[in-house]
């Protein structure tokens, strides 16, 4: 695949310049005004180029429980939705189109879904959401969702004595999954590629974290994880450790520059430090943050301490949505109310770079990812400048980020190919993909339950809530 695009309007350090961009083989090849036309020519007037974001933290199959689950902290709010979460292969098919179309269409060219499994379908169910992601032609980074640990154990015992059931998987047959799942799924060259993640410190034994280590160092893999997402895992950590998550991670060696951490709400100065030193890279994922009362994660204090940032929707009923652009948007401007010190505000220029080059060296593809950099893979999106929630004319970057983009992307491309023209996902009929989420799906309202009911009164205790 060769082409052209010309005259096209693309960040420079401090300003704009119209430019022509050459693609041979996947990958930018010249960056200036006035090239010769190699391959097709693609009219970029009116338009501005950017690389790829990436949706460095989500999980596809939560579309199903989108808008549905009522206000409710993430430890009840994940009992709800294992209550009313019953999978087939054909809604993981469905939920994964649906999450890598979301994307792409709010400027994203790469997805990293956290993957809940089938009990007893788990290679069926990556095999399933992996033939969603090559078929829409996303950039997919597939981390399956994995623990060793029953739901109870997630919630800190605080003065009672607790009692969990085992998990119904041991964590060598989970570890033996992942592996085998290495073998088989695992192309980087096809744009697929295998993450081990462990779900978290609160659901996962050290076993789970250390098996999940061997395996990144063998296979060369990148880790992901959740990671101090509610004010209950700080005390929970300080239980199981006697430390903070952080520092624990840290001596079991998870944190590497590998290594990718989903919210980071409730860090100290020390854990902070400790992951600027590791180099390992914040997603934040800041609506899902708020709808679950999670917290405001010290972003600001990320960054001024050299910790790689990047940018996540979550899952579609924690979010509930996989606009890339909102979260972008949100995830910028809502720490301008942490740090009276405007200096340390993030611009909206900064933001996209955290998006792009971020969400890539989170990956660890900081060097083939995520700028307008000669050399580098053509994953590239072209937004439409006159369109309406992008006028008047005054700052493209600004308008992108803080104003709110509806259908503004014009054109995608992952690795050279294009997958999206004229604001049309080409592999996909996005008719037939509503069609099938609205036959798969039904009106409700509330639905009471049980384990809500069970587990709310030890929760509200040990957090200190009033009966």
């Amino acid at each position: 695949m060769k082409f052209t695009i010309q005259n096209v309007l693309i960040p420079t350090d401090h300003a704009y310049a119209f430019v022509d961009v050459q693609v041979v083989d996947g990958k930018i090849t010249a960056i200036a005004p006035t090239l010769d036309v190699v391959g097709t020519a693609i009219d970029g007037t009116n338009k501005l180029l950017l690389p790829g974001f990436v949706n460095a933290h989500t999980h596809s199959s939560e579309m199903w429980q989108r808008g549905a689950i009522p206000p409710l902290p993430l430890e009840l709010w994940l009992a709800e939705l294992y209550d009313f979460s019953p999978l087939d292969l054909d809604k993981v098919y469905i939920s994964a189109l649906g999450t890598a179309v979301e994307t792409l269409l709010s400027g994203g060219t790469s997805v990293v879904d956290h993957l809940v499994l089938i009990p007893g379908q788990e290679f069926e169910t990556i095999a399933t959401a992996i033939r969603a992601y090559k078929e829409v032609g996303i950039r997919a980074f597939v981390a399956p969702l994995i623990q060793d640990e029953s739901l109870t154990a997630g919630i800190p015992s605080g003065e009672s004595q607790q009692t969990h059931e085992p998990y119904f998987r041991s964590t060598q047959d989970t570890l033996d999954i992942i592996e085998e799942v290495v073998k088989q799924f695992h192309h980087p060259d096809e744009g697929v590629n295998i993450l081990v993640a462990p779900t978290g410190i609160q659901l996962c034994s050290d076993a789970l974290f250390t098996g999940c280590i061997e395996l990144s160092d063998r296979y060369n893999l990148c880790r992901h994880s959740h990671l101090l997402e509610t004010k209950a895992q700080e005390k929970l950590a300080q239980e199981k450790y006697g430390c903070s998550a952080v520092e624990h991670l840290h001596r079991i060696g998870y944190l590497s520059d590998r290594t990718s951490l989903a919210h980071c709400v409730w860090l100290s100065d020390n854990d902070i430090a400790i992951l600027a030193e590791t180099k390992s890279t914040v997603v934040h994922n800041p609506l899902s943050n708020l709808r679950l009362g999670s917290g405001i994660a010290p972003l600001l204090k990320y960054r001024q301490a050299g910790v790689n940032v990047t940018f996540g929707c979550d899952g579609a009923s924690s979010n509930d949505s996989q606009d890339l652009l909102e979260a972008i948007k949100i995830g910028s401007i809502l720490h301008n109310v942490t740090d009276l010190d405007y200096q340390h505000w993030i611009t909206p220029r900064q933001a996209v770079i955290m998006a792009a080059l971020g969400g890539a060296k989170g990956l660890n593809l900081g060097n083939k990812l995520g700028s307008l950099t000669v050399g580098k893979q053509a994953d590239l999106v072209l937004y439409d400048l006159t369109n309406l929630s992008l006028l008047p004319r005054t700052d493209p970057i600004g308008l992108l980020v803080l104003g709110r983009p509806c259908n503004v992307v014009n054109s995608v491309w992952v690795n050279g190919n294009q997958i999206v023209a004229d604001g049309k996902v080409i592999n996909v009929n996005v008719d037939d993909l509503r069609k099938e989420i609205y036959s798969n799906s039904q009106w409700h309202s509330q639905r009471p339950s049980s384990s809500v009911k069970r587990l709310a009164p030890h929760y509200r205790k040990v957090m200190g809530l009033p009966d």
